[in-house]
Protein backbone atom coordinates (compact mmCIF):
# COMPACT_ATOMS: atom_id res chain seq x y z
CA UNK A 1 0.00 0.00 0.00
CA UNK A 2 2.76 2.44 1.02
CA UNK A 3 4.51 1.50 -2.32
CA UNK A 4 1.48 2.23 -4.39
CA UNK A 5 0.67 5.60 -2.79
CA UNK A 6 4.26 6.58 -3.44
CA UNK A 7 4.00 5.59 -6.89
CA UNK A 8 0.85 7.86 -7.12
CA UNK A 9 2.43 10.93 -5.35
CA UNK A 10 5.62 10.47 -7.90
CA UNK A 11 3.02 11.01 -10.59
CA UNK A 12 1.40 13.64 -8.93
CA UNK A 13 4.36 15.68 -9.28
CA UNK A 14 4.13 16.80 -13.26
CA UNK A 15 0.72 16.57 -13.56
CA UNK A 16 1.20 19.33 -10.72
CA UNK A 17 3.39 21.47 -12.68
CA UNK A 18 1.81 20.69 -15.91
CA UNK A 19 -1.52 22.18 -14.69
CA UNK A 20 0.27 25.27 -13.02
CA UNK A 21 2.67 26.51 -16.01
CA UNK A 22 -0.42 25.81 -18.08
CA UNK A 23 -2.58 28.46 -15.69
CA UNK A 24 0.72 30.87 -15.67
CA UNK A 25 0.60 31.04 -19.05
CA UNK A 26 -2.83 31.69 -20.34
CA UNK A 27 -3.09 34.45 -17.51
CA UNK A 28 0.50 35.68 -19.52
CA UNK A 29 -1.29 35.66 -22.73
CA UNK A 30 -4.57 37.55 -21.58
CA UNK A 31 -4.47 41.01 -23.66
CA UNK A 32 -3.91 43.83 -22.01
CA UNK A 33 -1.17 45.46 -19.33
CA UNK A 34 -2.42 44.94 -16.00
CA UNK A 35 0.20 47.42 -14.69
CA UNK A 36 -1.10 50.00 -17.13
CA UNK A 37 -4.81 49.16 -15.98
CA UNK A 38 -3.83 50.13 -12.58
CA UNK A 39 -3.58 54.08 -13.56
CA UNK A 40 -7.09 53.57 -14.70
CA UNK A 41 -8.04 56.75 -16.92
CA UNK A 42 -4.70 58.19 -15.99
CA UNK A 43 -1.33 56.59 -17.38
CA UNK A 44 1.04 55.84 -14.64
CA UNK A 45 4.62 58.05 -14.71
CA UNK A 46 7.05 55.63 -16.95
CA UNK A 47 8.98 55.40 -13.87
CA UNK A 48 6.54 53.80 -11.37
CA UNK A 49 5.34 51.66 -13.96
CA UNK A 50 8.94 50.29 -14.26
CA UNK A 51 9.19 49.81 -10.49
CA UNK A 52 6.37 47.64 -10.89
CA UNK A 53 6.78 45.85 -13.40
CA UNK A 54 10.21 44.85 -11.71
CA UNK A 55 8.46 44.22 -8.22
CA UNK A 56 6.27 41.68 -10.13
CA UNK A 57 8.45 40.17 -12.51
CA UNK A 58 6.54 41.02 -15.40
CA UNK A 59 9.32 42.62 -17.27
CA UNK A 60 10.94 39.24 -17.07
CA UNK A 61 10.46 36.37 -20.14
CA UNK A 62 7.45 33.51 -19.04
CA UNK A 63 9.80 30.82 -17.79
CA UNK A 64 11.96 33.42 -15.71
CA UNK A 65 8.34 34.41 -14.08
CA UNK A 66 6.87 31.21 -13.84
CA UNK A 67 9.97 29.46 -12.23
CA UNK A 68 10.59 32.41 -9.67
CA UNK A 69 7.11 31.73 -8.75
CA UNK A 70 8.04 28.12 -8.26
CA UNK A 71 10.75 28.99 -6.35
CA UNK A 72 8.49 31.04 -3.66
CA UNK A 73 5.87 28.31 -3.60
CA UNK A 74 8.86 25.89 -2.17
CA UNK A 75 9.20 28.52 0.31
CA UNK A 76 5.27 28.52 0.73
CA UNK A 77 6.31 32.31 -0.72
CA UNK A 78 3.10 33.16 -2.27
CA UNK A 79 3.69 36.71 -3.33
CA UNK A 80 1.76 39.76 -3.50
CA UNK A 81 -1.53 40.99 -5.10
CA UNK A 82 -0.65 44.57 -7.15
CA UNK A 83 -2.62 46.02 -3.92
CA UNK A 84 -0.15 44.92 -1.70
CA UNK A 85 -1.75 42.22 0.54
CA UNK A 86 -0.23 39.19 0.59
CA UNK A 87 -1.60 36.35 -1.19
CA UNK A 88 -1.72 33.57 1.31
CA UNK A 89 -3.44 36.12 3.72
CA UNK A 90 -5.93 36.21 0.58
CA UNK A 91 -5.74 32.79 0.67
CA UNK A 92 -6.71 32.68 4.41
CA UNK A 93 -9.51 34.57 4.38
CA UNK A 94 -10.96 32.80 1.04
CA UNK A 95 -10.60 29.29 1.16
CA UNK A 96 -12.13 28.03 4.22
CA UNK A 97 -15.75 29.62 3.25
CA UNK A 98 -15.15 27.48 -0.21
CA UNK A 99 -14.29 24.55 1.38
CA UNK A 100 -17.11 24.59 3.88
CA UNK A 101 -19.25 25.67 1.10
CA UNK A 102 -17.92 23.00 -1.45
CA UNK A 103 -17.23 19.81 1.02
CA UNK A 104 -21.46 20.61 2.16
CA UNK A 105 -22.78 20.42 -1.76
CA UNK A 106 -20.47 17.25 -1.53
CA UNK A 107 -22.41 15.79 1.23
CA UNK A 108 -25.83 17.17 0.20
CA UNK A 109 -25.41 15.60 -3.57
CA UNK A 110 -23.84 12.13 -2.15
CA UNK A 111 -26.20 11.49 0.45
CA UNK A 112 -29.13 12.13 -1.32
CA UNK A 113 -28.10 10.94 -4.68
CA UNK A 114 -27.07 7.87 -3.84
CA UNK A 115 -30.78 7.58 -1.78
CA UNK A 116 -32.78 8.49 -4.81
CA UNK A 117 -30.12 6.51 -6.86
CA UNK A 118 -31.00 3.43 -4.98
CA UNK A 119 -34.16 3.44 -4.66
CA UNK A 120 -34.61 4.67 -8.39
CA UNK A 121 -32.37 1.38 -9.42
CA UNK A 122 -34.11 -1.17 -7.33
CA UNK A 123 -37.47 -0.19 -8.42
CA UNK A 124 -36.92 0.45 -11.83
CA UNK A 125 -39.75 1.27 -14.75
CA UNK A 126 -41.50 2.50 -11.24
CA UNK A 127 -43.73 5.81 -10.90
CA UNK A 128 -41.16 6.97 -8.33
CA UNK A 129 -38.10 6.18 -10.88
CA UNK A 130 -39.65 8.09 -13.73
CA UNK A 131 -40.35 11.41 -11.62
CA UNK A 132 -36.04 11.02 -10.31
CA UNK A 133 -35.53 10.63 -14.22
CA UNK A 134 -37.42 13.76 -15.10
CA UNK A 135 -36.90 15.71 -12.05
CA UNK A 136 -33.19 15.19 -12.72
CA UNK A 137 -33.19 15.67 -16.18
CA UNK A 138 -35.14 19.30 -15.43
CA UNK A 139 -32.14 20.33 -13.21
CA UNK A 140 -29.51 19.39 -15.48
CA UNK A 141 -30.77 21.21 -18.74
CA UNK A 142 -31.48 24.56 -15.91
CA UNK A 143 -28.27 26.96 -15.68
CA UNK A 144 -26.77 26.89 -11.99
CA UNK A 145 -27.97 30.72 -12.26
CA UNK A 146 -31.61 30.03 -12.82
CA UNK A 147 -31.73 27.34 -10.12
CA UNK A 148 -30.32 30.14 -8.29
CA UNK A 149 -32.21 33.05 -8.53
CA UNK A 150 -35.45 30.50 -8.21
CA UNK A 151 -34.69 29.14 -4.57
CA UNK A 152 -33.50 32.56 -3.41
CA UNK A 153 -36.91 34.13 -4.47
CA UNK A 154 -39.07 31.02 -3.14
CA UNK A 155 -37.04 29.89 -0.26
CA UNK A 156 -35.31 33.61 1.17
CA UNK A 157 -37.50 36.07 -0.42
CA UNK A 158 -41.05 34.38 -0.26
CA UNK A 159 -41.13 31.57 2.15
CA UNK A 160 -38.27 33.07 4.45
CA UNK A 161 -36.94 29.81 4.84
CA UNK A 162 -33.25 30.31 4.62
CA UNK A 163 -31.12 33.73 4.58
CA UNK A 164 -30.82 35.20 0.45
CA UNK A 165 -26.87 35.80 0.63
CA UNK A 166 -24.44 35.17 2.90
CA UNK A 167 -22.34 38.37 3.11
CA UNK A 168 -20.18 38.32 6.04
CA UNK A 169 -22.34 35.59 7.98
CA UNK A 170 -21.27 32.14 7.02
CA UNK A 171 -23.21 29.92 9.19
CA UNK A 172 -24.64 26.48 8.79
CA UNK A 173 -27.85 27.96 7.29
CA UNK A 174 -26.39 30.67 5.47
CA UNK A 175 -24.50 28.26 3.71
CA UNK A 176 -26.94 25.75 2.84
CA UNK A 177 -29.07 27.21 0.34
CA UNK A 178 -25.37 28.23 -2.12
CA UNK A 179 -24.52 24.87 -1.24
CA UNK A 180 -28.07 23.28 -2.28
CA UNK A 181 -27.27 25.27 -6.20
CA UNK A 182 -23.72 24.34 -6.33
CA UNK A 183 -24.35 20.79 -6.17
CA UNK A 184 -27.70 20.71 -7.58
CA UNK A 185 -26.48 19.88 -11.36
CA UNK A 186 -24.06 16.99 -9.83
CA UNK A 187 -26.84 15.88 -7.63
CA UNK A 188 -28.89 15.52 -10.78
CA UNK A 189 -25.44 13.10 -12.09
CA UNK A 190 -25.32 11.18 -9.02
CA UNK A 191 -28.84 9.95 -9.16
CA UNK A 192 -28.32 9.11 -12.52
CA UNK A 193 -25.10 7.28 -12.43
CA UNK A 194 -26.17 5.34 -9.22
CA UNK A 195 -29.52 4.14 -10.89
CA UNK A 196 -27.64 2.94 -13.97
CA UNK A 197 -25.01 0.71 -11.87
CA UNK A 198 -27.28 -0.45 -9.44
CA UNK A 199 -29.71 -1.59 -12.09
CA UNK A 200 -26.98 -3.75 -14.18
CA UNK A 201 -25.97 -5.14 -11.07
CA UNK A 202 -29.03 -5.92 -10.13
CA UNK A 203 -28.78 -8.98 -12.79
CA UNK A 204 -25.05 -9.46 -12.24
CA UNK A 205 -24.36 -13.60 -11.53
CA UNK A 206 -22.75 -12.52 -8.46
CA UNK A 207 -25.94 -11.87 -7.18
CA UNK A 208 -27.39 -14.45 -8.73
CA UNK A 209 -25.14 -16.67 -6.80
CA UNK A 210 -26.12 -14.50 -3.28
CA UNK A 211 -29.44 -15.13 -3.92
CA UNK A 212 -29.68 -18.52 -4.57
CA UNK A 213 -27.69 -19.42 -1.46
CA UNK A 214 -30.19 -17.96 0.91
CA UNK A 215 -28.88 -14.52 1.64
CA UNK A 216 -31.31 -11.98 2.53
CA UNK A 217 -32.52 -9.00 -0.02
CA UNK A 218 -31.01 -6.66 2.27
CA UNK A 219 -28.02 -8.10 2.85
CA UNK A 220 -27.58 -9.04 -0.85
CA UNK A 221 -28.22 -5.10 -1.56
CA UNK A 222 -25.77 -3.56 1.13
CA UNK A 223 -23.06 -6.45 0.90
CA UNK A 224 -23.19 -7.01 -2.78
CA UNK A 225 -25.08 -4.54 -5.21
CA UNK A 226 -24.06 -1.18 -3.52
CA UNK A 227 -20.47 -1.86 -2.72
CA UNK A 228 -20.16 -2.62 -6.63
CA UNK A 229 -22.57 0.29 -7.68
CA UNK A 230 -20.70 2.92 -5.62
CA UNK A 231 -17.30 2.31 -7.54
CA UNK A 232 -18.06 5.11 -10.44
CA UNK A 233 -20.12 7.55 -7.98
CA UNK A 234 -16.88 7.24 -5.90
CA UNK A 235 -14.94 8.46 -8.85
CA UNK A 236 -17.52 11.19 -9.67
CA UNK A 237 -17.34 12.35 -6.53
CA UNK A 238 -13.48 12.75 -6.13
CA UNK A 239 -13.48 14.57 -9.24
CA UNK A 240 -15.93 16.86 -8.14
CA UNK A 241 -14.49 17.79 -5.38
CA UNK A 242 -11.86 19.74 -7.27
CA UNK A 243 -14.49 20.98 -9.95
CA UNK A 244 -17.00 22.40 -7.38
CA UNK A 245 -14.39 24.28 -5.06
CA UNK A 246 -12.64 25.69 -8.57
CA UNK A 247 -16.24 26.46 -10.31
CA UNK A 248 -18.02 28.24 -7.43
CA UNK A 249 -17.86 31.40 -8.90
CA UNK A 250 -21.47 31.86 -10.20
CA UNK A 251 -23.16 30.73 -6.93
CA UNK A 252 -20.59 32.67 -4.65
CA UNK A 253 -21.64 35.83 -7.32
CA UNK A 254 -25.33 35.21 -6.48
CA UNK A 255 -25.59 34.36 -2.65
CA UNK A 256 -22.15 37.12 -2.48
CA UNK A 257 -20.16 34.55 -0.92
CA UNK A 258 -16.66 35.65 -0.14
CA UNK A 259 -14.80 32.45 -1.76
CA UNK A 260 -12.22 31.15 -3.46
CA UNK A 261 -14.61 31.97 -7.06
CA UNK A 262 -15.02 36.01 -6.28
CA UNK A 263 -11.58 36.54 -5.49
CA UNK A 264 -9.87 34.93 -8.70
CA UNK A 265 -12.36 36.07 -11.10
CA UNK A 266 -11.82 39.01 -9.74
CA UNK A 267 -7.59 38.62 -10.42
CA UNK A 268 -8.45 37.36 -13.93
CA UNK A 269 -10.08 40.63 -14.42
CA UNK A 270 -6.86 42.49 -13.16
CA UNK A 271 -4.49 40.00 -14.51
CA UNK A 272 -2.76 39.00 -11.49
CA UNK A 273 -0.89 35.95 -12.21
CA UNK A 274 0.67 35.54 -8.50
CA UNK A 275 -3.18 35.36 -6.98
CA UNK A 276 -5.02 32.84 -10.12
CA UNK A 277 -2.08 30.73 -10.14
CA UNK A 278 -1.93 30.22 -6.20
CA UNK A 279 -5.32 29.87 -5.86
CA UNK A 280 -5.33 27.10 -8.99
CA UNK A 281 -2.04 25.48 -7.30
CA UNK A 282 -4.00 24.94 -4.01
CA UNK A 283 -7.50 23.58 -6.44
CA UNK A 284 -4.62 21.66 -7.96
CA UNK A 285 -3.51 20.11 -5.31
CA UNK A 286 -6.70 19.19 -3.54
CA UNK A 287 -8.00 17.60 -7.12
CA UNK A 288 -4.72 15.37 -7.10
CA UNK A 289 -5.28 14.49 -2.92
CA UNK A 290 -8.91 13.86 -3.59
CA UNK A 291 -7.85 11.50 -6.46
CA UNK A 292 -5.79 9.53 -4.68
CA UNK A 293 -8.18 9.12 -1.98
CA UNK A 294 -10.69 7.65 -4.77
CA UNK A 295 -8.15 5.18 -5.49
CA UNK A 296 -7.44 4.46 -1.50
CA UNK A 297 -11.44 3.69 -1.60
CA UNK A 298 -11.65 1.20 -4.43
CA UNK A 299 -10.03 -1.41 -2.66
CA UNK A 300 -12.11 -0.65 0.80
CA UNK A 301 -15.07 -1.07 -2.15
CA UNK A 302 -13.85 -4.03 -4.03
CA UNK A 303 -12.17 -6.86 -2.80
CA UNK A 304 -10.36 -7.92 -6.17
CA UNK A 305 -9.04 -4.29 -6.51
CA UNK A 306 -6.96 -5.41 -2.53
CA UNK A 307 -6.05 -8.47 -3.30
CA UNK A 308 -4.64 -7.24 -6.50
Amino acid sequence: MLRYIGRRILQMVPVFFGATFLIYLLVFLMPGDPIAALGGDKNLPPELAAQLRAQFNLDKPLLVQYLLYIKGILTLDFGTTFSGQPVSSVMANAFPVTIKLAFMAIAFEAIFGIIFGVISGVKRGGIFDSTVLVVSMMIISVPTFVIGFVMQFFLGVRWKLLPVTVGPNETFLALLMPAIVLGAVSFAYVIRLTRQSISENLTADYVTTARAKGVHPSGVLMRHILRNSLIPVVTFLGADLGGLMGGAIVTEGIFSVKGVGGVMFDAILKGEPATVVSFTTVLVMVYLIANLLVDLLYAALDPRIRYA
